[in-house]
């Protein structure tokens, strides 16, 4: 790859289900500076959720522009900028005064499930699966798009007309970066384009067949591209001249950022919600465990890498709704202090589905549940229960994993904002009953699109180079005896099962 800037550092826009940051890195993966801005959580209708794409757009700005601002820096020191962004959220806007039609619909959102149910009565939950790796579920961004088409004044007509622009926020925020209505590019990269339901994995082309089936114009789409090479130069005052030149899907860039580069080196990430990507190599392997099939990266004009993933809608958010909606605790790094108080969870379980139950499940219709209540339970119990949730559902994903690619996990790299919770990274090693590793720089997410962008423009020289940064932190071995780790995984097992069939 041709080096295109002699920019010092290299720079990350990171923009999550819950905030967006900038961040800045240097050559070995280290961070110079770092800013972010929450943004407001939208909740119209029950199961309904949305952003302010404009309020995310605007945010991007101010974090980008504090974050150069706190390193002493301007766009000259930048060699490359990268983006890496919530997946599945999707946004619909007008090519000419660039505003959205309607809020982003985020992946947690689930008003088309009507939708899936009836597209599943014909062929079944899979029908689509061979051609895109996805079940049918209201997590991915085609039916998400048809409503947006079908529900707002004059949608379709523009979008038939090419006047309106469908994107997932990589999308959106590429386009404004480099320029908006005055000939911003509209494109997306081949992570992100696989989680719409709409690529055909093979072909990592738009698929035909789905567009007309899910109803949807080419004429919104975006180019598809690889998720390392030089998409256009930014015009945003903050980065102007500075080459925009990576983009990939969130847990796709962590895995990039774990440098897990093999085939078989998997990495969990835990934020809003909790994923875990497995590498596959240049081949995807269909999932017959519950499973998604994904695109993990391509860099320029490499062979694209895939991923077997397992996506859990609630884990970070758990804390959030601890906090925000039952008062629980006042910040969410309270959580680990107050579930210290007590010495286990007393046999309470939380069952986390506010949005059904993602992999290996998929069970729309589950809803979230606490189950094993006793007048002994207190706040400190709940606390412990809801921090442990996710280390069970992560052991739920790793099973169906071990599953469908025969091999069995020595290890687990971890990240993202909850492994800073050592009572969460100790009992995850206990109830996996393998070693749980935290990298030096925990923010992989932000670090792999700043891998991506830097591949690019040869700011790093290759993918050694980025094997070369990584670095233990700290790794957490299992203590906890079999007979007690089986007992707490049977009871959450038996409390899974109590949420299914919630909704009729």
């Amino acid at each position: 790859m041709t080096p295109v800037s002699k920019g010092r550092y290299v720079g990350a826009i990171d923009q999550g289900t819950t905030s967006t940051r900038f961040m800045v890195f240097g050559r070995q993966g280290e961070i110079l500076s770092s800013a972010q801005l929450e943004h407001r959580q939208i909740f119209p209708r029950p199961g309904w959720v949305e952003h302010d794409a404009l309020e995310i757009w605007t945010n991007t700005g101010k974090v980008i522009a504090a974050a150069l601002a706190q390193a002493g820096i301007g766009p000259k020191d930048l060699a490359a900028v990268g983006i890496t962004n919530q997946r599945e959220t999707t946004v619909l806007w007008d090519r000419r005064s660039g505003k959205p039609l309607y809020n982003a619909i985020v992946w947690q959102d689930t008003r088309v499930a009507g939708a899936v149910a009836a597209l599943a009565r014909d062929g079944g939950q899979d029908r689509f699966r061979s051609k895109t790796g996805l079940p049918l579920a209201t997590y991915f961004s085609a039916l998400k798009l048809k409503w947006l088409l079908d529900e707002v004044l004059r949608a379709r007509e523009l979008a038939e007309a090419g006047d309106a622009l469908f994107g997932t926020i990589d999308s959106w925020l590429l386009w404004n970066l480099t320029g908006g209505p005055q000939g911003g590019v509209h494109i997306t990269d081949v992570t992100n384009a696989s989680r719409t339901q709409l690529m055909n994995l093979g072909t990592l082309a738009w698929d035909a067949d789905l567009l007309s089936v899910f109803g949807i114009p080419r004429a919104c789409l975006p180019r598809i591209v690889s998720s390392a090479e030089v998409y256009a130069q930014a015009r945003l005052p903050a980065l102007a001249g500075v080459p925009i030149a990576g983009d990939l899907g969130d847990q796709q860039a962590a895995l990039v950022g774990q440098t897990c580069l093999r085939r078989g080196d998997a990495k969990n990430t835990y934020g809003t919600g909790c994923f875990l990507l497995m590498n596959t190599g240049e081949q995807p392997v269909p999932s017959t465990a519950g499973l998604i099939t994904t695109v993990a990266y391509r860099f320029g004009r490499e062979k694209p890498c895939y991923a077997l993933e397992g996506s859990i809608a609630v884990a970070g958010a758990l804390v959030q709704w601890l906090r925000d909606r039952l008062g629980l605790i006042k910040s969410s790094t309270e959580i680990e202090a107050l579930a210290r108080e007590v010495e286990d969870n007393g046999d309470v379980y939380f069952v986390p589905a506010f949005s059904g139950l993602f992999a290996p499940h998929w069970q729309a219709s589950a809803r979230g549940i606490i189950a094993g209540l006793t007048g002994y339970a207190n706040r400190a119990h709940l606390a412990r229960a809801a921090l442990e949730a996710t280390a069970y559902q992560t052991r739920d994903v790793l099973a169906a994993m071990a599953q469908d690619s025969g091999a069995a996990l020595t290890e687990l790299r971890v990240d993202g904002g909850m492994v800073a919770n050592e009572l969460l990274m100790q009992f995850q090693a206990d109830i996996l009953d393998v070693d749980v590793v935290r990298p030096r720089v925990t923010e992989t997410t932000a670090l792999g699109a700043a891998y991506a962008a830097g591949l690019a423009v040869g700011f790093w020289g290759g993918t050694e180079d980025l094997r070369a940064n990584w670095a233990i932190d700290r790794t957490w071995t299992p203590k906890m005896a079999p007979d007690r780790r089986e007992h707490y995984y049977k009871c959450w097992k038996k409390a899974v099962s109590r949420s299914f069939g919630w909704v009729d």
